[in-house]
């Protein structure tokens, strides 16, 4: 399940003395690295690749050079240069529905298995018996409850367990690959970019936090300390003198929207200098982090890709993009189009990635 582009996208990067925007990498130092061999041979590849030239790229990279240019008018110290990111829509697919509600769909299924009295809550047979459209129509409150009950009465090692068992075979209903397989090259690179420049990079999610830290460091090189998501209620209890915590059918905490930024200093403790999403639901964290001192990077990734993924934004019921699009260009947000800044979008079908089949 770990994601194979990772350490060749790394060390690609750490080769590089000779980049095409003039922009060294640079360690948390500010210091450019030298050339290192790859495979017995020095590597010397542009930044962003996956990214086509333009104004997106450009300022990807300007942003970078100004925060890292020790002695600069922009020059942000190691310690400060965080970046959180949305994950559904931003780092990986979320269409036709959140990873993580085919995952309850799933879990509903075999609960009822398990426990067949639970057909008689219409949530739980609602969802076992339709789709991700039906379990979309029963709105917010139906999504929680469905997600309480799937995600609930266990420790949180068993659910981790239970997400990485998921992850392991569940595969994308429309584009027959696994959901491990769908995050955007991009954004990888990206990610690894930043941190070789000495910034901290966060995962900032209305999904469930423990749900995404079952993969975050596998796919995204994030540690699951750097997540931050929507999370349940927990009770600490002593069963037969063993010590546990058990995860209860009841939200705590949904992460979006105006909440997002409460988080991010709650868990953080320092505002973000760079955010990125894609929907209405990043658009407060967008506004907080753009609004503050200094210098400063808004970005929000528009999917207008209807050949090589799905085209969407102001009327889909997932990652709807309304106030927050129009807000960017008042809010000096750079908008991302997915079909013209991205030259790919997925790692390749037959990469390692991707090697698992689907059913």
């Amino acid at each position: 399940m770990a994601h194979g582009s990772l350490p060749l996208l790394a060390a690609a990067l750490l080769a590089s003395s000779v980049l095409g925007q003039g922009l060294p990498v640079r360690a948390a130092t500010g210091a450019a690295l030298e050339s290192a061999p790859l495979a017995g041979a020095v590597i010397e590849q542009p930044l962003l690749p996956s990214w086509r030239e333009g104004p997106a790229r450009q300022r990807l990279l300007s942003f970078i050079r100004t925060v890292t240019t020790e002695g600069g008018e922009g020059y942000v110290p190691p310690a400060e240069r965080i970046a959180v990111f949305d994950n559904d829509g931003t780092l990986w697919s979320e269409q036709p529905m959140y990873a993580q509600l085919a995952f309850a769909i799933d879990r509903a299924r075999r609960l009822l298995q398990e426990r067949p009295e639970l057909a008689a809550n219409p949530v739980v047979a609602a969802a076992a018996a339709g789709n991700g459209e039906a379990a979309l129509a029963m709105g917010t409150k139906g999504l929680m409850e469905l997600v309480g009950i799937t995600h609930a009465g266990m420790t949180p090692q068993a659910f981790e367990a239970l997400a990485r068992e998921w992850f392991n075979t569940a595969c994308h209903p429309g584009l027959q690959r696994p959901y491990t397989s769908l995050t955007y090259v991009p954004m990888l690179e990206l990610l690894e970019l930043l941190r070789v420049n000495g910034f901290r990079t966060y995962i900032v999610s209305g999904g469930g936090g423990a749900f995404l830290r079952a993969i975050s460091q596998e796919l995204y090189g994030i540690p699951p300390e750097q997540v931050i998501g929507s999370s349940v209620r927990t009770t600490y209890v002593v069963r037969d003198g063993k010590p546990m915590i058990l995860r209860q059918p009841e939200l705590e905490v949904l992460n979006d929207e105006a909440i997002k930024p409460l988080s991010i200093e709650r868990l953080i403790g320092r505002p973000p200098i760079a955010a990125f999403g894609n929907s209405d639901g990043d658009r407060q964290m967008l506004e907080w982090t753009t609004s503050l001192p200094g210098s400063r990077l808004g970005m929000l990734i528009r999917h207008d890709d209807a050949e090589r993924e799905v085209a969407y934004d102001r009327r889909s019921p997932v990652g709807k993009l309304d106030l927050a699009l129009d807000q960017a260009q008042e809010r000096g947000w750079t908008v991302v189009s997915m079909r013209n800044d991205w030259a790919r979008v997925f790692p390749d079908p037959d990469s390692t990635a991707t090697a698992q089949p689907c059913p």
